[in-house]
């Protein structure tokens, strides 16, 4: 006889495991000591089927029906059993795709609260719930076995010695987010174990931490590390899903990044992270799930209980699809929602992160009516003890309708800001009539963000992300160039506001290669000089490039991969030094917009002014031609420090100017000058000038201390 022969009572007389009622909490799979406690969520379901499994995963061992239904949870307890354990699902329940049922139990489940998997996806037409080829499409029903390809699930202990961990705690104002990549990162690190690159434990390594610490980086940002699926048809071109963001297990680690396949190898990079005082925060993707619309695979949720994961049109047959991927997670359903509250905390209380990047976050709060930033995931994310002191940061829009909704989030939500990118590449670009623009990104984009009570760290702001051009990228292409991903190119950004100085692509002419270097350092200074909070992608600051790939969402090679060999390092020195001087001037990293407004002194908290030191008339706002425009910035009106130093910033995309100082300090020194990046502090007065396409930063110096002291 075959397993899926046996009755549940003989199954497990056979395996010699008690099989009981158990609990319908918690769930997912829970090591009591005694056993394993398996409880799972079906709403239409007829019977769900606990499938164990061989050490290897080959075998299937014994298949016992769940013996309890506590109204939508399926559970039962099973004696013996330890972690380790492999199993699946195999759930029953109708197969009528037009009433958006897709039942079929010949299709091996991951459980969706699986906190480990073992084994890898293998593609085949029998992962399918229906016949692929059939003249009946997606209604037609497929009875081949797909345990064979499908990952198993793991019983996982989570204990975990922290010995003291605690969380770095960083505060929004001073935060600086470095955004990276668990194997881009580390996988032509020299300084990283050969046998440790690509891993958790590679990337929390001496080498890379040290680097951060350099850096002055407060928190890095990893792309998804939750378990997820490689799309065939990037399988059958020989490439990977490199990003990542096809997620089919909330809970469990991507095993690709971890050599002993076990959860302390997570945990471990965390601890060490926090030790160097550095907070951890994923890029989370619960907008969709890795099973595409209908013609994609059965994995885990369509096989639970496909009408109450998934947004449905109506009939249930097809898929709403505000993601771009096929299908969107349906959080107005209280399971779904309950689901990712309980991976949420998971993360937090058993793997320690700090904070989460929500993917398309704008999906999270739609509710019948469209976006409500008060819908139920605001709502529960906010009054959870748990959650609501963590970093969160939304990625405020998707492809549905009313979908970009930057500045509609509540606190305490901080928000990617796309805007922010785009107006500081153009400025640098020369684009006529961008001096408004600059201003209000200088600003924390108040005009977005400054209402019920936000902060001006609402605003992430970012000159480059792992989606589109690098910042070497930036100023060497202005057509991208993504045949790798076997396109033909139509793919990524088709507007990316770059310049190539001249050349497009590589080049060793050293007229354009000293241009591109001023302009990454122009655009880098305007970032950590801007209201708040900057974020910066991995390899950046030291000049990786992808060759023009703005979209190498499938590029786990040498594109993706940054070069440390040939890393620019006096770049890296660069953006240390400027992480320094923004967490040396508390005016450059406020919690309170600036709005010009009075201080107890008698001076406004920002004073716009054109380089002959007269503030700008309307007119002058409006003048095309304007491309030299500073800053004089102080502790806000409302609340700010009155001790501390104002700063004059200048940011000059045009041809050389003399500067007139303002005359509100009694003296002013020039902390830095992109044009001379190694320069010392040095005095300034009558006649200083700003170069060609330069940042300068002047500190006023009040009276009684000497230019250059530290104050």
């Amino acid at each position: 006889m075959t397993a899926a022969r046996l009755s549940p009572v003989l199954q497990s007389r056979l395996t010699g495991h008690a099989v009981s009622a158990g609990r319908p909490f918690p769930m997912g799979a829970t090591f009591d000591g005694e056993g394993v406690n398996f409880a799972v969520f079906s709403a239409h379901a007829e019977k769900v089927e606990l499938c164990l499994f061989s050490p290897d995963g080959r075998k299937e061992l014994a298949r016992i029906a769940l013996p309890e239904r506590d109204g939508d949870i399926w559970h039962g307890h099973v004696g013996g059993l330890t972690p380790g354990t492999l199993y699946g699902y195999r759930v029953h329940g109708p197969y009528a795709p037009e009433r958006g049922h897709r039942f079929n139990p010949h299709k091996l489940l991951i459980d969706p609260y699986a906190r480990g998997l073992e084994g890898r996806l293998k593609w085949s037409d029998a992962l399918m719930g229906y016949k692929v080829g059939s003249p009946r499409g997606d209604l037609s029903y497929d009875t081949r076995d797909s345990a064979f390809a499908v990952p198993k699930s793991v019983v996982v202990d989570a204990s975990f010695n922290w010995a003291g961990d605690a969380p770095p705690m960083v505060p929004p104002s001073e935060t600086v987010i470095y955004e990276a990549h668990v194997r881009g990162l580390t996988m032509l690190h020299p300084g990283v174990e050969a046998g440790l690159r690509g891993s958790f434990m590679g990337l929390s390594s001496d080498a890379v931490i040290e680097h951060l610490v350099k850096l002055g980086v407060t928190t890095i940002e990893l792309l998804p590390v939750q378990a997820f699926a490689d799309e065939r048809f990037l399988v059958a071109k020989g490439l990977r899903n490199h990003w990542g963001y096809q997620t089919i297990a909330f809970f469990a680690p991507e095993p690709r990044y971890m050599t002993k396949g076990a959860l302390w190898e997570f945990q471990s990079m965390v601890r060490r992270f926090h030790a160097a005082g550095i907070e951890v925060i994923l890029d989370v993707v619960y907008n969709h799930s890795g099973e595409g619309d209908e013609w994609g695979p059965t994995l885990s949720f369509r096989g639970f209980d496909n009408a109450s994961y998934y947004r449905l049109l109506h009939g249930g047959r097809h898929y709403i699809n505000d993601t771009g991927t096929g299908n969107t997670l349906n959080l107005t359903h209280p399971m779904v929602l309950r689901m990712v509250m309980d991976s949420l905390r998971y993360w937090v209380e058993v793997g320690h992160v700090d904070g989460f990047r929500f993917d398309l976050a704008t999906v999270l709060g739609r509710e019948a009516h469209g976006f409500d930033p008060n819908g139920g995931f605001f709502d529960a994310i906010r009054q959870d003890p748990v959650l609501s002191r963590v970093k969160l940061i939304a990625e405020p829009w998707d492809i549905g309708p009313g979908g970009y909704q930057l500045g509609a989030y509540p606190h305490p939500f901080m928000e990617w800001n796309d805007r922010f990118r785009d107006g500081v590449r153009r400025w640098w670009r020369g684009d006529a009539g961008m001096a408004p623009d600059l201003a209000k990104r200088l600003l924390g984009s108040a005009e977005r963000f400054d209402h019920s009570g936000r902060a001006a760290t609402s605003s992430v702001n970012f000159i480059t992300a792992h989606d589109g051009f690098t910042l070497e990228d930036v100023v060497s292409y202005t057509v991208k160039r993504n045949f790798a991903n076997g396109e033909e190119n139509r793919d990524g950004h088709h507007e990316n506001h770059s310049d190539n100085l001249g050349i497009e692509g590589p080049t060793e002419d050293e007229a354009v290669l000293a241009a591109r270097a001023l302009r990454k350092r122009n655009m880098l200074a305007t970032l950590m000089l801007a209201q708040g909070v900057p974020m910066l992608l991995a390899g950046d600051e030291m000049g990786h490039s992808q060759g023009g790939n703005n979209n190498a969402y499938a590029q786990d090679n040498e594109t993706t991969w940054i070069d440390w060999a040939a890393g620019d390092r006096g770049l890296a020195g660069f953006v240390a030094r400027l992480v320094a001087l923004r967490a040396a001037l508390p005016v450059l990293r406020q919690k309170r917009f600036l709005h010009a407004k009075p201080r107890a002194d008698g001076l406004p908290d920002v004073i716009w002014r054109k380089a002959d030191g007269h503030e700008p008339r309307p007119e002058d706002w409006h003048d095309p031609s304007l491309r030299c425009l500073g800053v004089e910035l102080r502790m806000a009106a409302e609340g700010g420090d009155d001790s501390a130093d104002a700063v004059f910033a200048v940011f000059n995309s045009g041809g050389e100017c003399v500067l007139r100082l303002p005359d509100t300090a009694p003296a002013w020194e020039l902390m830095l000058n992109t044009t001379r990046p190694h320069a010392a502090t040095e005095g300034a007065g009558p006649g200083t000038r700003a170069p060609a396409q330069s940042v300068l930063v002047f500190r006023s110096v009040p009276a009684g201390r000497a230019k250059g002291e530290t104050p």
